[in-house]
């Protein structure tokens, strides 16, 4: 029995410093969200199992939990850098047409004038300054009249405007947050991106700064929220748990050997 009891907590220290493992690989990585295991005993028994001589047969691993806090914002001096001051998610859709959500704002425009992430997944938004409804892309126009587009900027309420070489600016969308109602059910695809689930709940589109939701903060980006020096005294924990586990299964091999010592 306190081999395969000790064997669990082998496993569990094992997907402990996995967990650990990629926190700290991504800690450079922006918009990205740490996460962290959590474990639970093994109980087993029958309603005539006397309570007082009850004992566990190990532990087992009760969930992985992401933490959505806030990472640290860096100014980038770049417009299309915009960072969330508070909850809600970037949706981004995929070449595909796949929704996705994210926390990594480093945007930037495409030669056909559409706002992207710089790998295809284009940024949703509100058409013009509406607030609510269904988002969809976003497409700067390369001209206006015989004037040639000079540049973007983002409000911390999101409005899009481009402004041409004549002086004049054109709203081109008000970027749409999305928020859940369990953040924590969304499921990594990786590159800073989720997608809903069951488990998250749909997702619920809003205009920055409005609603509950964050305001932005253009010219800055959003670290990761892994702290390194936390994450290697995690590391040093998960390290003594899967030793402690390896000499109880030592110790049980020792006392084995000595029982069959002692019948021969």
């Amino acid at each position: 029995m306190s081999y395969y009891t000790s064997i669990s907590g082998l496993k569990n220290a094992q997907t402990d410093l996995n967990v650990i493992s990629h926190n700290i690989a991504n800690a450079e990585t922006n918009g990205f969200k740490k996460s962290r295991v959590e474990f639970a005993d093994i109980v087993a028994g029958s309603s005539f199992t006397n309570p007082k001589q009850q004992q566990g047969i190990g532990s087992a691993v009760d969930s992985i939990t992401q933490n959505f806090s806030i990472g640290p914002v860096e100014q980038t001096g770049s417009a299309l850098d915009v960072a969330i001051t508070g909850d809600g998610f970037f949706s981004i859709k995929s070449p595909t047409g796949q929704t996705m959500f994210t926390r990594n704002g480093s945007f930037a425009v495409d030669e056909q004038g559409y706002i992207n992430d710089g790998t295809g997944n284009r940024l949703q938004a509100f058409a013009g300054t509406a607030t609510t409804g269904t988002p969809g892309d976003v497409k700067i126009p390369a001209s206006k009249g015989t004037a040639t587009f000079t540049g973007v900027t983002i409000s911390p309420k999101g409005v899009i405007n481009a402004s041409y070489s004549d002086g004049s600016n054109d709203t081109v969308g008000t970027v749409a947050l999305a928020t859940f109602i369990a953040p924590t059910g969304l499921k990594q695809v990786g590159s800073s991106n989720w997608t809903q689930t069951g488990l998250s709940g749909a997702a619920t589109f809003g205009a920055p700064d409005t609603a509950g939701n964050g305001a932005l903060l253009s010219g800055s980006i959003e670290h990761s929220n892994v702290d390194v020096a936390e994450e290697l005294v995690n590391l040093i924990t998960a390290q003594r748990y899967f030793q402690a586990n390896a000499k109880a299964i030592d110790t049980a091999t020792q006392i084995s050997q000595t029982i069959i010592g002692l019948r021969t």
